[in-house]
This record gives structure tokens, C-alpha cells and sequence, in this order.
């Protein structure tokens, strides 16, 4: 870890001038810098929210169990939740910190995670519910209500003793909203947010343009929700934007408010690359130094807190010759510190081809972009296969070369990350995968264990969504009514507040403060409870026992230790029942797959159908051009054991953990290999071993 005692100076650089001066100094010292994985296919990520993750004060609260989380899913009318209150808290912050993250990270490590990917934590508006992160006022500042940039680089510092490693997740093409438009005429304060918008190469102030050329810009201060100070007059560091070279108008596309999803991907003067994103404000990328200012920002951020990669927020709306520059610049400084595969992974919205697009042109020798998080049609397809709806086969076929869309980049495994669950869901509904399973369904609490286990074992880098190892769901199915008209399942980001429960369960949401009265840790809104996991408030979810958690752990544990199952080849299985032929398995049956590894042979089996007692088997093949029938894979995982043991249990069933499953079949030429794999339980996972 270096020594940050240069660049955390008193107060945060006013200037990029101030930035190049400290980050020349960065490259003179020569510390050594924390160094890259050899390969991310062996880090296994976890994506949390930090004002919804921790505020460090669960040792105050007590514990939800799962009896508690029953007692609300069967009650049959409203609980003492008022629902509605509750809904309404989630868009607000909560009060999560970066120090309640550094103070989970043996939670996170009990799991088995590697990699934790943070939501933004740069400096928000003070006054907007910007909690997510992706409105930022300040680029060289962490915000005051997660803490300081000290208590960022010792998150750093502890994971790195760990032996964990952070992603920070960043902007470039927009910041927050931070100034409005005043109309021709107007003055400052009556400035609007968003006119109508301007196609290419018009905006608005354009001086060639006489119905544009008077507009000018206004910029917010700390105490007031309209936009009132001149460019001029920004002093303060709540006021307009910082550093002070993002406070030129020529730095914005001033284009005003258009479709997020018009033009084609590879115009960079698409609609959908000028627009503002909803009330938040467009950066002309192609303007004179905007490029460089931004990446000097972010460079800034690597050599301050020694992080590990960057998650590059709305990829989609950035030209291709930015995205490759700013990539480009990024990577060469990483390497400039010996951090020489600094992750960059690239969010892209519309679905497999517009990531294909970019990975195409992007990800040639990694020299650019890593990776693409896989959000478009593959998340949908691995949520209905983890409940056992969706066909496997058109899941898997998404792997090969020869498919549409992002397959060739999934098949080499290094090229994407497996997303189930995240805080957006821009395609599919806007609730978690648990939502949509019955409250009283047995597989309630670990079905997405199921789902999880094709993120762990199939090609690819897994992310792990925070929650997902405590089931997470949003309110019991019997209140929903009661939530009419707070967006439940509402497909815009009016909707997204569902995916954002907090794991700590805050009593109350933090008011409006003035950022003087931001360390008011205390401060309550009293009208509102905290929008705790479940729909509760005052209660934590940081539950090592829980029946989700308990299986992932196994899982990820085993996923660590053998290296077939993260860089194998890999084969979907066909099966066969009753002694009929194998074919791929029909929609709920038994779904196995096998990674290869020169020498070893790694068998999934997962049982993706959640019905109550629909326990499935079958004959599956393994490898006949390495096994002969009488040789013997191991058990290596079970989760419906692991689970029964951890809850004091002793587990009586078949295919326990170091029993052998001797290789059948193999009479005859091109006679299939197989194994019989017989009751395994709704939603249970089973991984079979075998090496030479």
C-alpha cells in the first residue's frame, strides 16, 4: 500500500493543475503500488451500495431472522409497516458509510468474496437525493455523508491485508445537476432543468444559432434547490462543480433533455450521447482537455487510494474513440504504478449487441477495455433458468463463437462479468429475483442459490449483487397491495428503489442537512422509517447463518480452490431418465454442465426447479475421452448437506461431500460416459470432481 500522506493533503485539489503536480510526485516516489491479478477470471466480485450496505452500527441492532422475516410473509393484512412510508424512505439516503464497509469485510471474506465493486462514493449535490451515486458534484472529494477520502484509502488498505481487491466505480459522461439553463432574457434564477433537445451540432448558447445564442448556464450552491450563481461567482465547495476546469460551459453538450435511446451506437453524435440523463448534465467529451481533465480525476482517485479497477458507468453514451482514449490513458498510468491489468469494466446498456459493439472495438489485447457486464439478455434468461422456466440450452448456447450478439466474448470466459441481480435493471422488471418466488414456497429463502451457482461454474467473472446471500426479495408478497401507487415493479428508476433495500436497517432516513450538519450522525427524519431488508426499519440482515448464505459460502469456497471451474473449458450435459436417450434436459429437469481442464473434469449438477418436492436425477455424460467406466468422481459440494449441518442437523441423504460416483456406460464405440446423479432436492447444487 503507498504512502497517501502527499496526496491527502488538508483539502482536496481545487485544480487539475494542483492533481498533475501530485500524481508526477506519485510516479517519482516508486512505492509500491498493491499489484493486478494475473487473471480476473479468478476474482469473484460483490456489488454493494454504500449508503445501502453498512453504517458500521449493527452491533446497536438486532439481528432479523428468518422466524421474524416468516411472521411478516404470512401476515394477511397490513403489519406494522406502514408500507407506503416505508417505500417513500427508499429514496432517500440511509446513512450507509464507507467505514460500515471496512467493518463487514470479514463478512464479505466468510463468504468467499475477492473483489467488492463500490458504488460511487465521490461528493453528491448536498441537497438532492442523489444517494446512488451517480450525480456528482465534486470529482476530487469523497461525500461527507460516506466519510473522508482517509477512510476511503483504509478500506483500501484493509481489504488489500486481506488479500481483497476493490473496484471504484466512476463517471465520465455526465455530472450531476449542477446547473440549469436560463431562457434568453432570464435571469439567473429562473434557470430550468430540462428544454427540449437540440440535435447535433446545435445547443443551446450556440452563437451561430439566433435561437440559442442568449441561453446561459446557472449553477446550484448549497442552499438552494434552483440554480442561482454565475460561473464567476463559484467560491464555495458546495457550489457548481469541482475541480474548477468542469466549470466552463464548453465542457457540457447543453443539448437539453432527449431519448436516452435514439441513434445509432457507433454515431458519436448520437441523441442518446448528447442528451442529459434525466436531470443530470452531459459532458461534451469531444470539447478541448474535457477528455484528459476527467481522466486526470480518476488518475487521481488510483494513486490516492491504490484501488484495482474501474467500473465505467453508461459506456453506451460515449463515442467509441472516447471510450478507447479514456481507457487507453488510464490503463498506460495503472501500468506507469505496476498495477499492469488494472480492471476496467465497461456498464453497456441495450442489450448483447451494443456490448458486443463495444467489446469489439474495445477489449483488442485488453489493452483498452477488460470487460462488459453481461446486463442484457443473458441476465434475463440466467433469472428464468435459476427458477427453472427458461431452457438451459438457449442459455448455454449463448456461449458459442458462432452466436449472435456477445457470445464470442463469453466464450472466452475474461470478457464479461455474470451479473443475476444489480440496482438497475436496465432490462427486465425492476425487483430482485426473489421477489417474484411464493412467500411460502420452501425454496423461498435460497432458490438464488441456484441461479447464483451458473454465475460461480460457468465462463465468466461472477458478481455477486449485495443481498443476494440473504435472498433479499423486497416486501412480502401479502403487503404488496398495500404499496399501490410507490411504484412497485414500475419499470423506470421511479422503480428502482426495490432493488436498494439497506442490509443495516437504519430507523429512520437521514434528513436534508446543510453539509456543516452532515456528522450529525444521529439526525432523524422522524417522518419515515429506514428502508430496512424485507420492508422492516431498525433491524440488520448480516446474517452468516441464513440458508442462502450458508450455501454460497460452500460454493464460492470451491470455486476458490479449484481452478477448473474458473478457467475450464465448458460443456453443457445432456441427460437421460427411465433409460431413455440423453438430450438436453427439458425446462425444469435436472441441469448439468462440465468444465475441462487438461486433466480434470469438473461436474455441475444444479436443481432449478423450486416446486415443493420436486426432486430431480438423471443419468448425466462426462468426458469418455477421459473417464472409462470404473473410475470415480468425488463429491466435492453439496449445499442441501452444508446447509443441514449448519443448522445442527445430520444430513442422511445421497451424494454426501467425499462420497465416490463411479463412471458408468462405455460399452461399444462412441457409447457414452455417465454418471447417475439421483435426488437432489429443489434448488440444491451438487459439484463432482475428477483428476488424474
Amino acid at each position: 500500500m503507498p504512502d497517501s500522506s502527499t496526496l491527502l493533503t488538508a483539502n482536496r485539489p481545487d485544480t487539475l493543475s494542483e492533481v498533475r503536480l501530485l500524481l508526477d510526485q506519485a510516479r517519482r516516489d516508486s512505492i509500491p503500488f498493491f499489484p493486478s491479478p494475473m487473471d480476473w477470471r479468478d476474482e469473484l466480485l460483490y456489488f454493494l451500495l454504500p449508503d445501502r450496505f453498512s453504517d458500521g452500527l449493527e452491533s446497536s441492532r438486532e439481528l432479523l431472522t428468518r422466524q421474524k422475516i416468516n411472521a411478516l410473509r404470512t401476515a394477511t393484512g397490513p403489519s406494522e409497516t406502514n408500507w407506503q412510508q416505508w417505500a417513500a424512505s427508499g429514496r432517500r439516503w440511509q446513512g450507509g458509510t464507507i467505514n460500515g464497509i471496512t467493518s463487514k469485510l470479514d463478512y464479505l471474506e466468510g463468504l468467499g468474496i475477492t473483489t467488492l465493486w463500490i458504488a460511487p462514493v465521490f461528493k453528491q449535490r448536498v441537497r438532492l437525493d442523489t444517494f446512488h451515486g451517480y450525480g456528482v458534484q465534486d470529482f476530487l472529494d469523497v461525500d461527507p455523508r460516506f466519510g473522508t477520502r482517509s477512510d476511503l484509502v483504509e478500506l483500501v488498505k484493509a481489504a488489500h491485508l486481506k488479500g481483497m481487491r476493490i473496484i471504484l466505480d466512476i463517471i465520465i459522461n455526465h455530472s450531476g445537476d449542477n446547473w440549469g439553463y436560463v431562457p434568453p432574457q432570464k435571469p439567473v434564477d429562473e434557470a430550468i432543468n430540462e428544454p427540449r433537445f437540440k440535435p447535433f451540432p446545435d445547443f443551446y448558447g450556440n452563437p451561430s444559432n439566433s435561437d440559442s445564442k442568449d441561453w446561459q448556464l446557472a449553477w446550484r450552491d448549497d442552499q438552494e434547490q434552483g440554480f442561482s450563481v454565475q460561473a464567476s461567482d463559484i467560491v464555495q465547495v458546495d457550489q457548481g462543480v469541482w475541480p474548477r476546469e468542469l466549470q466552463q460551459t464548453a465542457m457540457y453538450t447543453r443539448a437539453g433533455k432527449g431519448d436516452l435511446g435514439n441513434g445509432n451506437v457507433a454515431d458519436p453524435h448520437a441523441e442518446h450521447k448528447r442528451t442529459d440523463f434525466f436531470s443530470l448534465k452531459d459532458f461534451a467529451l469531444d470539447a478541448p482537455g474535457a477528455l484528459s481533465f476527467l481522466s486526470d480525476c480518476f488518475k487521481y482517485w488510483i494513486a490516492l487510494t491504490d484501488c484495482d479497477g474501474f467500473r465505467i458507468d453508461t459506456l453506451k453514451h460515449i463515442s467509441l474513440e472516447e471510450a478507447r482514449n479514456f481507457c487507453g490513458s488510464i490503463r498506460e498510468f495503472a501500468d506507469t504504478l505496476g498495477k499492469r491489468n488494472f480492471f476496467l469494466v465497461g456498464e453497456i446498456a441495450g442489450g448483447d449487441e451494443f456490448q458486443d459493439y463495444f467489446a469489439d472495438n474495445l477489449a483488442v489485447l485488453q489493452r483498452n477495455l477488460s470487460a462488459a457486464l453481461d446486463i442484457g439478455n443473458a441476465r434475463i434468461k440466467l433469472q428464468g433458468i435459476g427458477k427453472g422456466m427458461v431452457s438451459a440450452k438457449d442459455y448455454f448456447d449463448d456461449f458459442n463463437e458462432n452466436s449472435q450478439g456477445f457470445g464470442s466474448h463469453r466464450s472466452l470466459g475474461n470478457r464479461h462479468v455474470s451479473i443475476l441481480d444489480d440496482h438497475d435493471h436496465v432490462s427486465g422488471e425492476k425487483v430482485r429475483f426473489s421477489a417474484e418466488i411464493g412467500d411460502n414456497a420452501e425454496v423461498k429463502d435460497y432458490q438464488i442459490v441456484a441461479a447464483t451457482a451458473f454465475q460461480l461454474f460457468i465462463l465468466g467473472i461472477p458478481c455477486i449483487y449485495y443481498g443476494t446471500e440473504q435472498a433479499f426479495s423486497g416486501p412480502p408478497k401479502s403487503q404488496i397491495p398495500f404499496l399501490i401507487g410507490e411504484g412497485w415493479k414500475d419499470g423506470s428508476n421511479f422503480g428502482d428503489r426495490y432493488l436498494r433495500e439497506t442490509m443495516f436497517g437504519a430507523d429512520h432516513p437521514r434528513a436534508h442537512h446543510s453539509n456543516d450538519q452532515l456528522t450529525q450522525l444521529t439526525a432523524k427524519d422522524e417522518s419515515l422509517p429506514g428502508f430496512g431488508p424485507f420492508g422492516t426499519s431498525g433491524l440488520h440482515c448480516f446474517d452468516t447463518k441464513s440458508p442462502a448464505y450458508v450455501r454460497l459460502a460452500h460454493l464460492c469456497a470451491l470455486r476458490a480452490k479449484y481452478p477448473v471451474l474458473r478457467i475450464g473449458r465448458q460443456y453443457e450435459r445432456q441427460t437421460r431418465n427411465f433409460d431413455a436417450a440423453f438430450q438436453f434436459p427439458a425446462v425444469g429437469e435436472l441441469v448439468a454442465w462440465s468444465r475441462l481442464l487438461d486433466n480434470q473434469e469438473a461436474l455441475c449438477c444444479v436443481n432449478c426447479n423450486g416446486a415443493d418436492n420436486a426432486v430431480r436425477g438423471g443419468d448425466v455424460i462426462v468426458s469418455s475421452e477421459l473417464w472409462k467406466a470404473g473410475t470415480a468422481f468425488t463429491v466435492v459440494a453439496n449445499t442441501e448437506q452444508v446447509a443441514a449441518e449448519a443448522a445442527g442437523n445430520v444430513y442422511n441423504g445421497l451424494h454426501a461431500i467425499g462420497s465416490k460416483i463411479i463412471v458408468k456406460g462405455g460399452e461399444g464405440p462412441g457409447a457414452p460416459t455417465f454418471v447417475e446423479i439421483r435426488d437432489i432436492r429443489p434448488a440444491e447444487v451438487l459439484v463432482l470432481v475428477k483428476e488424474y
